[in-house]
């Protein structure tokens, strides 16, 4: 049991650490030594969630960071949080937010960098 907890420990770190890039199943799978067919079912029943859902949250979760920023574009916001289009962002981001990008961006404080 501990090997499987290790293992999902690791996993959500390097999809956290690598949510900017393309990821699949297989490719962290391997990464974390685990056959991808095992890491998927027992990754639904430690997390709740399907391995594709988990991956769309923390890029979510990333963007909603990064619309704080008002000098990014949120074309720029999509890309850099790993979405593979903005069709793709923008369908996530109103399904978990419940509001598009625009919308969730006007109704929080922007903070703007000075250049």
């Amino acid at each position: 049991m501990c090997t499987i907890l290790r293992a999902f420990g690791a996993t959500g770190k390097l999809i956290e650490e690598h949510s900017g890039e393309k990821l699949s199943l297989p490719k962290v799978a391997k990464a974390v030594n685990i056959h991808a067919n095992y890491l998927s079912e027992k990754f639904k029943q430690v997390t709740g969630m399907n391995f594709v859902d988990y991956v769309a949250r923390t890029r979510f979760e990333k963007a909603c960071r990064l619309l704080s920023d008002g000098d990014l574009r949120i074309s720029d916001i999509a890309f850099a949080a790993g979405f593979q289009s903005l069709s793709q962002f923008n369908r996530v981001f109103k399904k978990l937010s419940g509001k598009s990008p625009t919308q969730f961006r006007a109704a929080k404080p922007v903070v703007r960098r000075h250049r």
